[in-house]
């Protein structure tokens, strides 16, 4: 194992901690991005998705205190998921993964210029319940056909007048449970090889404590700038994804 192999590990590691610790997303755009250099893309998805629950986990914990503001909200987001995960996968097979990335990608940015821009974020007063839903369902689905199963509960989440709490009480179990039944479909087919598994063991220090560092700036952040953090992270998330797509 080489010097540079175990750099480019490490960076990526903190990468991916930071940013999950400190919004609850965006672990596979950045830690991709780097080990993909020096992994193959099996093999770097798998640790992605490993590190993004192992980081997601201790988030889980470090902010438990807060996870009951959103323990009513959660199931109207995450069973439709469970549901549109793998039909999602099924839907794979019959479309281009990467024309519906560059799609979601274009989404991401045309969202996140528009709010950028603006003096203020739009809040939803009342409760959309059936809508909460159909997001869940739709990041099911988008996870399943292309491991973006974040991007619209994360859109939706910015746009309701919730504290920082509620809304991260919200998009981390739901990431942490999606991302968890894709390492136990990994470790099914067989990804988590010896090799796999001792370059995860590398990583995982580096990423458990950059999530931590990610959770104190969490914790520093007011309500609206953290609803601008997401605007902010879902504009360069969708511009890192058109760049890798397209080169």
């Amino acid at each position: 194992m080489s010097l540079e192999l175990i750099l480019f590990l490490l960076a990526g590691a903190a990468a991916g901690g930071f940013i999950n610790g400190l919004a609850g997303f965006g672990t596979a755009l950045l830690s991709l991005g780097i080990w993909l250099q020096v992994l193959p893309p099996w093999q770097a998805v798998a640790i992605v998705a490993a590190m993004s629950v192992a980081s997601g986990v201790q988030c889980l914990w470090l902010v438990r205190r807060d996870l009951v503001q959103g323990a009513r909200r959660l199931p109207r987001f995450l069973l439709p998921a469970l549901i549109g995960l793998p039909l999602g996968t099924l839907a794979l097979s019959s479309i281009s993964a990467t024309v519906l990335k560059l799609t979601i990608a274009g989404f991401m940015l045309l969202y996140g210029v528009f709010f950028t821009f603006r003096k203020s974020l739009p809040q939803l007063d009342r409760p959309k319940p059936v809508i909460d839903a159909l997001i869940g369902f739709s990041g099911g689905v988008l996870g399943g056909a292309a491991s973006l199963s974040g991007v619209l509960p994360t859109m939706w989440c910015a746009m309701q007048p919730w504290t920082k709490n509620e809304t991260s009480a919200v998009l981390r179990p739901y990431n942490v449970l999606i991302l968890g039944i894709a390492v136990a479909l990994f470790a099914w087919n067989g990804y988590y090889t010896g090799e796999t598994l001792l370059l995860m063991a590398i990583a995982l220090p580096a990423t458990l404590i950059f999530s931590q560092i990610g959770m104190a700036v969490f914790r520093r952040l007011t309500d609206n700038q953290f609803r601008r953090l997401l605007v902010w992270l879902l504009f360069a998330s969708g511009l890192l994804l058109t760049l890798r797509e397209l080169a």
